[in-house]
């Protein structure tokens, strides 16, 4: 994704004003232009169409419409924003709803003020970010569903070694050119694999296959 010379576009949905003003200068700091500021779902999904922003940086907790809403909303009419989760909480079924609403990340709001820019340009750039006790949440329900891949293989859904290579790799965040250069492949032949796994384990985004993955033993 490319960017105007003054950095990424972002809007800013939060209910609560301080934080967001502590959040625009935050992210002005690193370089990054707030253009709208939210204060429930509802406003932030009507600014992102108004807008076009590169980036929404939202909440989940919101009056209204919830973050939830907003995000698979947001999601289905801009898909070409990226979508940043900034939440209190880390619980492992808000982290999986959010990235099945169509969260390319989910950040945690103790997340120190040069890890949050750092995290949010690399989400611009196109990577999916965690933050270090989101992974923590989601690496014990892999733990607790250590029978999956199994169960996965008995419902039919098989995976060639190269396509687990690929799966392994988006759970990383990496883009189809890393995943190329770590192959050894081409960047067409990287984009078939993707299609064959969205088809193969019934997913429609990079960010569902990483928690698919995850989910099932294979990051």
């Amino acid at each position: 994704m490319e960017f105007a010379a003054a950095g990424p576009r972002v809007l800013l949905a939060d209910d609560h004003h301080f934080f967001r003003e502590g959040l625009r200068e935050i992210l002005v700091s690193g370089g990054m232009v707030v253009v709208g500021e939210a204060h429930d779902g509802a406003r932030a999904i009507k600014l992102t169409h108004e807008l076009n922003p590169d980036i929404v940086v939202i909440d989940l907790k919101m009056p209204h419409t919830s973050g939830i809403d907003a995000l698979q909303q947001i999601a289905a009419a801009s898909p070409d924003a990226r979508l940043v989760v900034l939440s209190v909480s880390a619980d492992e079924a808000d982290v999986l709803e959010a990235l099945a609403a169509g969260a390319c990340c989910y950040l945690l709001k103790d997340t120190t003020a040069d890890g949050l820019i750092r995290s949010i340009l690399l989400a611009a750039d196109g990577h999916a970010v965690l933050s270090r006790d989101v992974v923590r949440a989601l690496a014990t329900r892999a733990q607790a569903d250590s029978e999956a891949l199994r169960r996965t293989s008995a419902n039919g859904i098989s995976l060639t070694a190269r396509e687990r290579e690929v799966i392994k790799l988006l759970a990383k965040g990496s883009d189809n050119a890393t995943i190329g250069r770590e192959l050894s492949i081409s960047r067409h032949t990287v984009k078939q694999y993707v299609t064959n796994i969205f088809e193969k384990v019934g997913v429609q985004s990079r960010v569902q296959a990483a928690v698919f993955a995850v989910r099932n033993g294979l990051a």
